[in-house]
């Protein structure tokens, strides 16, 4: 899916926009925690969610700064964990190559909000900690699909 998270006009619009895409990709973790049976899996990816949480803990401080409403949500969040619940159907190599998926759009975002004009030293310090993250957690994703898919 092509994001355009990350390419705002303004830091008010790319903070909003980050937000949104965390409250998205927490709201696809937990949907993941939830249906992953293999329950050692499940608390991988609780870790990894703890990640999500500091994201949006550091974005909101921004935002509040710059005085800016915190979103609660998007229709992005449907999408993301959409991707998940459908995913579940066919098990956990699905769902983990669903949240793998997901990640390609966070990865993709933090890389254009790193690259974009409006994003400060304070923004890009953040960004840039949760592009490492996100780069983290796409490899994490895809290694676990992959050992699932050769151990089936």
């Amino acid at each position: 899916m092509v994001t355009y998270v990350g390419s705002q006009d303004n830091i008010e619009d790319l903070v909003t926009a980050l937000i949104k895409l965390e409250h998205a990709a927490g709201e696809a973790y937990d949907s993941a925690i939830e249906r992953l049976d293999d329950v050692s899996l499940s608390s991988q990816v609780a870790e990894l969610r703890q990640d999500h949480s500091r994201h949006m803990q550091d974005l909101s401080q921004i935002a509040l700064a710059l005085d800016v409403d915190i979103p609660d949500g998007s229709a992005k969040e449907m999408l993301t964990q959409g991707k998940v619940v459908l995913a579940d159907i066919m098990g956990d190599e699905s769902i983990l190559r669903a949240m793998g998926s997901n990640e390609e759009d966070t990865v993709t975002a933090y890389e254009k909000a790193l690259q974009n004009n409006c994003c400060t030293a304070e923004l890009k310090t953040i960004c840039d900690q949760a592009h490492k993250d996100e780069l983290r957690h796409r490899t994490w994703f895809k290694q676990m699909a992959e050992k699932l898919d050769k151990a089936a």
